[in-house]
């Protein structure tokens, strides 16, 4: 029989908070894993495979190759949105809404965004406004933490842990949650090309056409971590629908500056000062000294540029999805443990591996966590992890 609205939101909130409760937090940690790197052992679940993007061919057809190979994951994938949708919502009516008026509502997304879906809809059968929604889904469901380190030669390193699917659907039988789990077979490397040669790379989930994280390899990187606030992406949303098109959509706009962008202070000032769908936090790194920094943004303006600084001994920047002038949720403190492992490190020592180490240590990695990505841009390295969190592990 289905759960109503209100009871399936207590079983799942009443599922989070107790397996938050039986695994010790708040406060709750590890003491800073050490030897991570390369990866191996219960964390590690697997390397990501790497696909190319033809940015030559027309945008209906640039996914169909990747699709081909990972349409079934994202059958699963979807059909499990949809149950927890129509959990809440019974009678369909919400999925009957998405696949038949969801495009004639939102009008024509940008190019060649829209497009680019629609050939994903057709080569794997699933309905358009579904493609669509799977889209949305990462302007509002994304917990995630981003870290750009600069050591004492002034080269800057980039990491950051994808954290995807609180609230959507939790698995008592193997303490997980459905939606995370499920997008760990979906996680790729993209390497978009023109005339054969690398534009940018990205990790990302198949079925997504933005990308939340990126390298322009030898000029900057970026991530994207959702911002929590009551002025969100589901006004924006509503806003677009009601024909107020002149904000940017949060993974488009990414995608554009890792495409189009020429240089980190371009790339900062467009994150800067662009209208956008919804709050978030933009990572963005260079590759030279002093160029990081975390972009905090309500939809229609900058609220804080936070940039490191070595003369302030300023040589790390790190975003969850908390503003860095206030305390987290207190159940969800993934900044402290990631200083404190920082601080230990140090500056003079600091490596990806050290940065892998870093994104082990619970709770920065959580039952949330899809994978992690370590960048190097000056040096060309893009590696992306699929991850792990074996019990004892907080819920996120």
């Amino acid at each position: 029989m289905m759960m109503g609205p209100s009871r399936l939101t207590w079983v799942l909130l009443g599922a989070a908070v107790t397996c938050v409760v039986a695994q010790h937090a708040p406060p709750w940690t590890e003491d800073c894993r050490k030897s991570m790197y390369p990866p191996s052992g219960p964390t590690y679940r697997g390397p990501v495979p790497w696909y190319t993007i033809n940015l030559d061919l027309p945008p209906y057809k640039r996914w169909q190759e990747l699709l081909a190979d990972k349409t079934a994951s994202l059958k699963i994938l979807v059909n499990s949105v949809k149950n927890v949708v129509n959990a809440f919502v019974p009678s369909g009516k919400i999925m009957e809404m998405v696949d038949q008026k969801l495009s004639s509502l939102l009008g024509n997304l940008p190019a060649p965004f829209g497009e680019e879906m629609r050939g994903i809809a057709d080569v794997t059968g699933i309905p358009y406004g579904e493609i669509i929604s799977f889209n949305i889904f990462y302007e509002l469901f994304t917990m995630c933490t981003s870290v750009i380190t600069e050591d004492k030669k002034g080269h800057l390193l980039h990491a950051r842990n994808m954290d995807f699917g609180v609230f959507l659907g939790w698995n008592v039988d193997n303490n997980s949650w459905v939606v995370t789990e499920e997008l760990k077979p979906l996680t790729v490397n993209l390497d978009f090309q023109r005339n054969n040669k690398t534009v940018f790379k990205s990790s990302t989930f198949a079925g997504y056409v933005g990308m939340l994280t990126g390298m322009k390899p030898g000029l900057f990187s970026l991530t994207l971590n959702e911002r929590f606030s009551t002025n969100g992406g589901y006004l924006g949303i509503i806003e677009w629908m009601l024909g107020k098109k002149d904000a940017r959509w949060i993974g488009f706009i990414t995608r554009s500056v890792l495409e189009n962008g020429t240089s980190y202070e371009e790339a900062k000032n467009i994150l800067t000062k662009s209208k956008i769908l919804a709050p978030a936090y933009f990572i963005l790194g260079g590759n030279k000294s002093g160029e990081g920094c975390v972009i905090t943004r309500s939809r229609k303006q900058s609220l804080d540029v936070y940039e490191l600084d070595t003369k302030l001994d300023r040589w790390y920047v790190v975003q969850t999805n908390y503003d860095r002038w206030k305390n987290p949720f207190f159940l969800d403190d993934r900044r402290k443990p990631a200083k404190i492992c920082l601080n230990r490190i140090s500056q003079e020592n600091i490596s990806l591996a050290d940065l892998y180490d870093v994104l082990s240590t619970k709770p920065v990695l959580n039952k949330l966590t899809a994978f992690t990505t370590l960048i190097d841009v000056t040096n060309d390295r893009f590696e992306t992890y699929v991850r792990d969190c074996p019990d004892p592990c907080i819920g996120w």
